[in-house]
């Protein structure tokens, strides 16, 4: 590194230096950084579980489009108070949202790098000798100081420039975790609360079935005091009975646990939450046939990746711009005196211009071995964007599938559930009559509940489906399209079930 400091012949010093200053801005448009493009992963433009039309996209992330109040298409206006209070509360969301911000100022750190940087130095002292051998110390002196020096290393290759693409990608991706936590904390809130409203209606769906198996234990036991049945059958409707409560209590733990999660996803201790029971309604939105692909590329992962993809573009052209000398500019002005009121004479002063270049000669190719590995970097970026691509795919085609199948399976379930009930009730009028023996009685009721139970279960289903179909096209799909019936909201009306 060489210094070169003027302190006399300033006319031809500051020549010196504007040469060396226009020097550094013409080169400074030969950024070395490579151009970035985005990764050329294609989109299927419709899905195959809609067969729809065939065809491919490009990938353009649109993670900026608007993801809608999704979970407003369930028409439940308790799970839209929540989900107010998740966003406000929850502490996934405070953390990415702190990320972010922490991304943010990143960004203009290595901005700030783009510019000079001032420094002011100041000192006093006052100094003297001490006397020995019975003489006397000289008198003290005063000595001060001041001095403004500026340097700034101009950005000749575009190696500060790179960096500050890299961090601004950097905080895009941060802004996309910001969304995905706000999309998974909701999903999460929403999942939970059906979750939680599904144990409602079991349990007042058991409540019903408590009561009946009630009156069938009442009846077999006055058929046992009458002497017309056997004690088997007071214990097969006594075990049925307990059975049932059993269950209850079980889903009384459930819910209680359902509850607990919804507390901490609001960001509150559990012992201050508390949800009553209500009425639930299974209704689930409908998927308009006309949904185009490309509401996929509002998820935030796929955002936060492709942006992943651009940030590490940009370390090459930082590795790279190690090849290049490094240019530093610096001036001071500066001025010593005895008393403060001195340090302003012009006769005190002293002022200097200079530059310093520094250039690797030799590295044993650490230079070439850091581009290799950047550019390495940029491939397996790629790689992870474009499998985070596919993997998206998958999630909404395999949603759609159990969507579809859910759906035809719930007409099924209801048929059977009626078809168990008629059953059950034969049966008990047939014992009653002494027709049948109370065995077959049991097996009915056991059905007839099993069939029940398992409606309501698919219902909730095909609820927490949609919602994982929300979370894999990375928002509702009424918000960001103008296309088609998307922009109304379709629901499938599903039946209240029978606890109801």
């Amino acid at each position: 590194m060489n210094a070169l400091p003027f302190a006399s012949r300033f006319p031809r010093s500051a020549l010196a230096l504007a040469a060396a200053l226009a020097i550094a801005f013409t080169v400074s448009g030969c950024a070395v950084g490579p151009r970035y493009e985005q990764p050329t992963t294609a989109l299927p433009s419709n899905w195959k579980e809609l067969q729809t039309a065939e065809g491919w996209l490009p990938a353009a992330p649109a993670d900026a489009l608007d993801r809608g109040e999704w979970w407003k298409l369930f028409n439940d206006a308790t799970l839209d108070d929540l989900a107010g209070r998740v966003q406000v509360s929850n502490q996934n969301i405070a953390a990415a949202v702190a990320n972010y911000s922490q991304a943010q100022a990143l960004v203009r750190g290595e901005r700030a790098a783009l510019f000079p940087s001032v420094s002011l130095d100041g000192s006093g002292k006052r100094t003297g000798t001490v006397g020995g051998g019975g003489t006397s110390g000289s008198s003290p002196s005063n000595a001060f100081s001041a001095t403004l020096g500026a340097s700034w290393t101009p950005d000749v290759w575009g190696r500060l420039r790179e960096a500050v693409s890299s961090a601004q990608a950097n905080a895009q991706a941060s802004e996309a975790d910001l969304a995905a936590a706000r999309l998974s904390a909701i999903g999460d809130l929403a999942i939970n609360y059906f979750s939680l409203r599904e144990a409602d209606a079991e349990m007042v769906l058991l409540d019903e079935t408590i009561q009946g198996y009630q009156r069938a234990f009442d009846i077999t036991s006055n058929r046992y005091a009458a002497g017309i049945a056997a004690q088997t059958d007071v214990l097969q409707a006594q075990t049925q009975l307990v059975n049932a409560k059993a269950d209850r209590v079980g889903l009384q733990r459930s819910r209680a646990t359902y509850e607990h999660a919804i507390a901490t996803l609001l960001g509150v201790a559990p012992a201050d939450f508390s949800l009553p029971a209500d009425k639930w309604t299974p209704s689930v939105p409908g998927v308009p046939t006309g949904v185009p692909s490309t509401l996929l590329q509002r998820r935030p992962d796929i955002a936060a990746a492709e942006r992943t993809v651009a940030s590490a573009n940009s370390q090459i052209g930082i590795a790279r711009a190690a090849y290049f000398p490094n240019i530093n500019l610096t001036a001071s002005v500066g001025s010593n005196a005895s008393r403060v009121k001195d340090l302003f004479s012009s006769a005190n002063s002293l002022w200097s211009l200079g530059f310093s270049v520094a250039q690797v000669v030799f590295d044993a190719g650490a230079i070439a071995a850091n581009v290799d590995s950047a550019k390495a970097g940029y491939e397996s970026s790629v790689a992870r964007y474009r499998q985070t691509v596919l993997t998206a795919f998958q999630a909404v085609e395999d949603q759609l599938t159990a969507s579809a199948t859910l759906a035809q399976q719930e007409g099924l379930r209801r048929e059977a559930s009626a078809a168990a009930d008629k059953t059950e009730q034969q049966l008990l009028n047939r014992y009653r009559a002494g027709q049948v023996s109370y065995t077959d009685v049991v097996t009915a009721q056991a059905a007839a509940l099993s069939a029940r139970r398992t409606l309501v279960q698919l219902q909730v289903n095909r609820q927490t489906t949609a919602i994982a179909l929300v979370q894999a096209m990375g928002g509702g799909w009424q918000a960001g399209w103008m296309g088609g019936s998307a922009n109304t909201q379709q629901t499938d009306p599903a039946t209240t079930p029978r606890a109801q």
